[in-house]
């Protein structure tokens, strides 16, 4: 598939190619792959255009993004928020690969709340439900088993905005770059602040993905 650009006023005929789907993608959703392969599909078809992806983005869609995100799906469990959700990743994919798990999208954009939405719709996702707030405004209405993001902030100022969120003894599970034991090095105040333990770094897909997918994990005690 290619996705043509218009720019100036007038139609930009370059067509950007958008990545084939990886063989692996199947095998790593299962019978849901169809949906993952709709939201894949919308997300090139209009992400550019509503500001959720940028169009260099669109050559390594399924490498760098989807398969990135579900790449992790099974380390989570029971009830998780995704935090700064964003255009759905990791959220709307990893409620795509687990419907045995119940989601919430928390995003504070309007139009990425509408976007969010609309594929919650289109998918037929019923484990996932959207909240448009900020992490700090759901504080006092939930305590999840996990909190997840991905390409929210550095983990020094993640921790402050999910800590919060997590039960007594659940975790914090957030998607990482190449540098995610530096940022565990740079966040040693917020980590004893909000009494995170057990705090490691794990790479997940290797001999797997192309691009493997790094993840910081901790407890969360509340006391």
């Amino acid at each position: 598939m290619n996705v043509s650009r218009e720019t100036s006023g007038s139609r930009d005929m370059t067509e950007i190619p958008v990545e084939r789907e990886p063989a692996i993608a199947a095998e790593l959703f299962g019978p849901t792959i169809d949906k993952a392969r709709a939201f894949t599909a919308a997300l090139a078809d209009q992400g550019e255009e509503r500001g959720l992806i940028g169009p260099l983005e669109l050559p390594r869609l399924w490498t760098r993004h989807i398969l990135n995100s579900v790449i992790a799906a099974p380390l989570f469990q029971g009830s998780v928020a995704d935090v700064g959700s964003g255009a759905g990743l990791p959220g709307i994919v990893l409620a795509i690969a687990r419907p045995d798990v119940q989601w919430t999208l928390i995003e504070p954009m309007e139009r990425r709340v509408t976007w969010l939405n609309e594929q919650v719709k289109e998918l037929d996702l019923s484990n996932v439900t959207v909240v448009r707030a900020r992490a700090e405004e759901v504080r006092p209405l939930a305590a999840f088993d996990v909190v997840t993001a991905r390409a929210v902030s550095a983990l020094r100022t993640l921790i402050p905005l999910t800590a919060p969120l997590v039960r007594d003894g659940g975790e914090i599970t957030v998607l990482k770059g190449v540098n995610a034991a530096n940022e565990i090095s740079a966040a040693e105040k917020q980590i004893k602040k909000f009494r995170l333990s057990d705090v490691r770094v794990e790479v997940l897909g290797e001999g797997v993905i192309e691009e493997t997918t790094r993840v910081i994990r901790a407890q969360v005690r509340a006391s």
